[in-house]
């Protein structure tokens, strides 16, 4: 290794959101690539902010974890999903809480480097955390600086506003890694050229996401369709996702009541929270009573609760899109949760969703916005259960022999290595 360096990085994150419960669905994708480093055999310190039912600090399966405040109680409003509203604008109480998060965010940091030698220090979305750079006692420090895009904060690094600070951030940095190609060129267009890049899917656990064909035999779960009162024989649809405008879902409830008439067995289930949540069960209950109730809207459900809801669906459908302000998803977590699970999916051809899914082969993709489209893909699926059978064992293959978090941790841990070793040639 470079300059000497140990067989076992020291890595440092910087991350808003990390889950604070078993099953919390704040982060996991963080929580997972943490923990598939450790075993590799590095160590990996995770800096969070402080939030309700945050601790002060704990061990999470080997990954330390450390919260700081920045605030009085009722002004830490960043991170954890409160950010931004529909996820496109940002909230006022965030905006007034984000100048002490980032001087919190920037001395915590500090802090540990201070403390202990670290390799890196990767700070995941470029807006906020990756301004921590910018803090004296950070770059002062000489550690590596990777700075982690995952869609939201590209959004955010590209407003007027915030261009110069996010070009002078990206100067400090040696090495940029993303979820979709599209998140990477945006941020290189501000100003980050010439030192090291990488484009690299999230994972998934699948062991946790499995068909129901590979569970152990004394697993007990409560049944979905039993809990929604859905048919054993019913072919059901799934999407699960917040409920903000990037995700498409306005864009299946419109293509939703013409499946619904077509195929008298259908059933959808659109799993999530967020701000479209009135407008989507306004919208379905001006349906036909008929179709209304073959809808299901469940809520938040927890991360521990979602295999099952996988497994009982017949086939998975996100139409993700770029929102009208330009925000976009980098790689849904949840493609990949269907993929383990052996779900055809249908999406669209957005951000990193064709790193995951090969149009044809585990799924369809279809351009954003396109309802016909969308339509005419979802159709095709329902009415042929045999090529929906086909799409889930490739979809889970795929899953299993390219997008485990150990492999994925494999690449990140790699990308390291090269940036360090690029760095100690300068």
């Amino acid at each position: 290794m470079p300059g000497g360096r140990s067989a076992a990085l020291r890595i440092l994150f910087l991350t808003q959101t990390y889950p604070r419960w078993p099953g919390d669905t704040a982060g996991p994708f963080i929580r997972e690539l943490a923990r598939g480093l450790v075993r590799t055999g590095d160590q990996v310190t995770v800096l969070v902010p402080r939030a309700p039912q945050v601790r002060r600090a704990w061990n999470d399966d080997g990954v330390d974890v450390h919260s700081f405040s920045y605030a009085p109680p009722r002004m830490e409003v960043l991170g954890y999903g409160r950010s931004l509203a529909a996820d496109e604008h940002v909230r006022p109480g965030a905006a007034l809480a984000a100048p002490l998060y980032l001087l919190a965010a920037a001395k915590a940091v500090a802090r540990h480097l201070r403390r202990e030698r670290y390799d890196l220090l990767h700070a995941h979305w470029v807006a906020p955390n990756g301004l921590v750079a910018l803090w004296p006692g950070v770059h002062r420090q000489q550690t590596l600086i990777a700075v982690g895009l995952h869609g939201s904060d590209v959004f955010l690094a590209e407003k007027a506003v915030a261009r110069p600070a996010i070009r002078r951030t990206l100067s400090r940095c040696g090495l940029l890694t993303g979820c979709s190609p599209e998140l990477v060129e945006r941020v290189q267009r501000i100003g980050y050229r010439g030192k090291p890049s990488r484009v690299i899917p999230y994972g998934v656990d699948t062991d946790m996401f499995c068909p129901a064909a590979e569970l152990p035999g004394e697993l007990d779960e409560e049944p979905w369709r039993e809990r929604l009162d859905i048919p054993g024989d019913a072919t059901v649809l799934l999407g699960v996702g917040r409920l903000a405008t990037k995700k498409g879902f306005q864009v299946l409830i419109d293509v939703l009541p013409r499946l619904l008439s077509d195929f008298s067995d259908l059933h959808a289930i659109i799993a999530g929270d967020g701000d479209q949540m009135a407008g989507f069960r306004g919208a379905v209950n001006g349906w036909r009573p008929d179709h209304t109730g073959r809808v299901h809207l469940p809520g938040a459900v927890a991360h521990d609760d979602l295999p099952g809801l996988y497994r009982c669906a017949d086939l998975f459908v996100l139409p993700a899109v770029h929102d009208p302000q330009g925000n976009v998803d980098g790689l849904p977590n949840v493609i990949l949760e269907a993929l383990a699970s052996g779900l055809p999916v249908v999406a669209t051809t957005v951000s990193g969703i064709p790193l995951a899914v090969e149009s044809g082969a585990q799924g369809i993709l279809v351009p954003e916005q396109d309802r016909p489209a969308l339509r005419e893909a979802i159709a095709g699926l329902l009415a042929n259960p045999e090529q929906r059978r086909r799409m889930g064992a490739r979809a889970r293959g795929r899953a299993v022999a390219h997008l485990t978090w150990d492999i994925v941790a494999g690449r990140y841990r790699q990308a390291y290595l090269d940036a360090l070793e690029d760095g100690a040639r300068r």
